[in-house]
């Protein structure tokens, strides 16, 4: 009889729910024993994504068929659209209390209902879940991940704008309102349905910006700027589209606060992910590139003065299917079943 925990994925025909499968077929301590994939089910994975016929996983069905009470599944993984996972994680927990969930959408994200409403048109349909929901960025909020039944998976370009202002922010030590984020994600941050914006000649050879001045990212920012920094915090932050797979990579400008520099805020940063797995600061003035770490877990962080006194200039780059959602989500796992943190995400970028 194996020890392993068994683990279901909600939606694995897309992206995120291929590389949570990648991911989990290395991992020691469990064994995948749901997908679901309404739009697929009767097939098998290596059907969906070929590199996945050499193995041994099971039959992809629909959601509706599962019985949770009898699945037996320590954790789930929801890499559902969004608005979809709210009355299936609430089915779910009604009929299997015990299982742990991890939410790779963004219905569990926001801590307020009237700003859910606000950004995704609708009322939240599961408002006591909402409420338990731990926002899932491990380095700021692993104490509580560790109590948790229900995370909400950061969003991809989020956790790579939280990760190097939050700290900043916490210490006092830029200036809250001149906060530009300029974030630029590869095309599987679309996800996979097919749509006519991004084939390949409509992407290839191009560059442009995307939910200009209204993205929902922004109420992710939103709040936990606000959060960290004890004030209301509304961060200028735009979107781009790069003709790459995977990768974001986020060019962020800051003035320092009260006489700080550059280097100060560079080390505050140093200091804060000294002794984090999966986030790097670089020196000094050095400055990352998505290559640095695809397909890893990994965050890469760099700081450089500006040529005007006083403003920095912060650069962030994750894997926008890793540390930016699959990998991100076994990180919340692995706190959630009591397994060392890195197990399973430990892999070095894919370079070149």
């Amino acid at each position: 009889m194996s020890n392993k925990k068994k683990i279901g994925i909600l939606g694995a025909s897309g992206y995120t729910g291929a590389e949570l499968v990648r991911l989990l077929l290395r991992h020691p301590k469990v064994e995948i024993g749901l997908l679901t994939a309404d739009r697929r089910a009767g097939q098998m994975m290596g059907d969906v994504f070929p590199q996945f016929a050499p193995y041994q996983l099971p039959q992809l069905v629909t959601i509706d068929s599962v019985d949770w009470a009898a699945a037996g599944l320590d954790l789930v993984f929801c890499a559902l659209p969004h608005a979809t996972t709210q009355t299936v994680v609430q089915e779910l927990l009604s009929k299997a209390p015990d299982t742990k969930v991890v939410d790779l959408s963004a219905d569990f994200r926001l801590t307020d209902p009237a700003a859910y409403e606000k950004w995704y048109g609708h009322a939240h349909h599961a408002l006591d879940l909402q409420q338990e929901a731990v926002y899932g960025l491990v380095e700021l909020y692993r104490r509580d991940i560790k109590k948790a039944r229900l995370v909400a998976n950061p969003g991809c370009y989020t956790s790579c704008a939280i990760l190097p202002l939050v700290p900043l922010l916490k210490a006092k030590a830029i200036e809250t309102d001149e906060i530009v984020i300029d974030a630029k994600s590869g095309m599987t941050g679309a996800g996979r349905s097919a749509k006519e914006e991004m084939l390949f000649s409509e992407v290839s050879e191009g560059f442009h910006a995307y939910g200009v001045g209204h993205h929902r990212h922004m109420a992710e920012l939103d709040q936990e700027f606000s959060k960290a920094a004890g004030k209301e915090v509304t961060p200028s932050f735009t979107p781009h589209l790069l003709p790459i797979n995977r990768g974001i990579l986020s060019t962020i400008y800051v003035r320092g606060r009260r006489g700080r520099t550059a280097q100060d805020l560079h080390a505050i940063l140093a200091e804060f992910y000294a002794k984090e797995p999966f986030v790097h600061v670089l020196p000094f003035g050095k400055t990352p590139q998505t290559r640095h770490v695809r397909g890893s877990n990994m965050t890469m962080i760099g700081v450089a003065a500006d040529r005007v006194p006083g403003r920095a200039i912060v650069v962030s780059t994750l894997d926008n299917l890793t540390k930016g959602a699959s990998g991100q989500a076994v990180q919340n796992m692995n706190l959630l079943l009591g397994f060392a943190e890195t197990v399973g995400i430990d892999q070095p970028a894919v370079f070149p």
